[in-house]
């Protein structure tokens, strides 16, 4: 794998807090502007620009992705943000509910995602990917960067932490009580070997961030075939990731909720689910699933678990071993009537991060009728997807921590 040091655009120490915010794709615009509201210094003004123009502005239109370059340029004027002298690799470390992940920032290489040396496990949709795209041919930055995942290397740990012996350059406590720390490397030694343990490995993973890879791949991609002088060393033949080694990555669970029971009673629809699982009622308090091909689900104000019978999973086949398979080949499909879990408006996705209170409630608000809650995703699970060149189904894994957008950004014209 190809990787490079890069000179970092980054926020000044005193105003890293105000900066940084949470990433594009987590809030919705009215989210976002109530986030970013009384301060100027937000990113989101950067990352979903809409909020800094009229309420009814198209949010595809080309003046949000002009507002983008534009808030961004005028931190710059501002000197909220500078840009290191020298080209650097970064070290980010997050840290919640007493779990760590220490992450490389480093700029990785658009012919290794076209190449498919870069490996994904999700399909990106055309307007986000097109929506991405436009904001980063405008802005001419990769102002977010992409979340990987690498298989651990002991060379690499012991890196990290050689750096993280020093004060880290950036170190706060975000509002979800997440704490992030950061730190600047110059030294061309530690560079140069990391650098060098990246070219010895096959393969890289999006963890999370598809939509904005394909962008930042499909703009270098665009850039390289206007420039009649292209060398390969301009810096739109890179983009923006954070590199985390797998054994510290969690993936929690990524749930479903539904609208109705396609015509049945709860009683049929009980009776239906039986051919394929034993059912078993858990009663009014949460149940959380608690081993691979066990789903819960709540029904008309009552927990029960769903334990999948033999035959409707295949552990041998990356893909039919997921409980998201069982859930769609033996629930939503065949007795539920939903087929397309990317267009169908009745099935709405709940990230574990919000708890199993968030299905409840959507059920006993009368919003949805039924919820379902799923055992999470292994690491070597998307990896083992990946790496067969397969797609998981929609809305399958959720990362936390996030990243916090806005600690550094890369120019594509630097």
């Amino acid at each position: 794998m190809k990787i490079k040091p890069f000179k970092g655009l980054r926020p000044i120490p005193e105003r890293v807090q105000d900066v940084a915010c949470r990433p594009y794709d987590v809030l919705n615009s009215e989210e976002a502007r109530e986030e970013a509201s009384g301060n100027p210094y937000s990113f989101l003004n950067v990352v979903k620009p809409e909020i800094t123009l009229e309420e009814d502005t198209d949010h595809y239109d080309q003046k949000v992705y002009q507002a983008a370059r534009d808030n961004f340029n005028r931190l710059v004027d501002d000197s909220i943000f500078f840009q290191d002298k020298n080209a650097c690799l970064y070290i980010y470390e997050l840290e919640m509910n007493g779990r760590s992940q220490t992450g490389i920032v480093a700029c990785s290489s658009v012919d290794d995602y076209m190449t498919g040396k870069i490996k994904k496990h999700e399909l990106t949709r055309p307007d986000k990917e097109t929506d991405r795209k436009n904001h980063v041919r405008v802005s001419m930055l990769n102002a977010e960067p992409v979340f990987f995942a690498y298989k651990a290397i002991p060379a690499l740990d012991r890196l990290a932490t050689q750096v993280k012996v020093n004060m880290p350059t950036y170190s706060f406590e975000a509002i979800d009580k997440v704490k992030h720390r950061f730190w600047v490397i110059d030294d061309n030694r530690i560079i140069n070997d990391i650098v060098y343990e990246f070219s010895k490995m096959p393969a890289t993973y999006v963890a999370d961030g598809h939509h904005r890879t394909a962008a930042a791949a499909l703009v270098g991609h665009d850039l390289k075939a206007e420039n009649p002088n292209h060398t390969g060393e301009e810096e739109y033949n890179y983009f923006l990731a954070v590199h985390f080694p797998d054994n510290q990555l969690e993936i929690i669970d990524y749930n479903r909720v539904v609208k109705d029971l396609n015509g049945h009673s709860a009683t049929s629809f009980i009776e239906a689910l039986k051919k394929s699982f034993d059912v078993r009622k858990e009663g009014l308090h949460e149940y959380r699933p608690a081993k691979l091909h066990e789903l819960s689900m709540y029904l008309e104000g009552t927990w029960y678990s769903l334990q999948a019978k033999s035959g409707t999973y295949e552990d041998s086949d990356p893909i039919k071993a997921l409980d998201v398979t069982v859930l769609s080949d033996y629930i939503l499909k065949p007795v539920l009537n939903i087929h397309d879990l990317r267009t169908d408006k009745r099935i709405d996705f709940v990230g574990g991060i919000r708890g199993l209170k968030e299905l409840s409630k959507r059920v006993d608000s009368g919003e949805m009728k039924v919820a379902f809650a799923l055992y999470p995703v292994s690491m070597k699970q998307l990896i083992d997807i990946a790496d067969n060149d397969l797609i998981m189904p929609p809305k399958v894994t959720w990362f936390e921590p996030k990243l916090r957008s806005g600690l550094v950004v890369h120019s594509l014209e630097a």
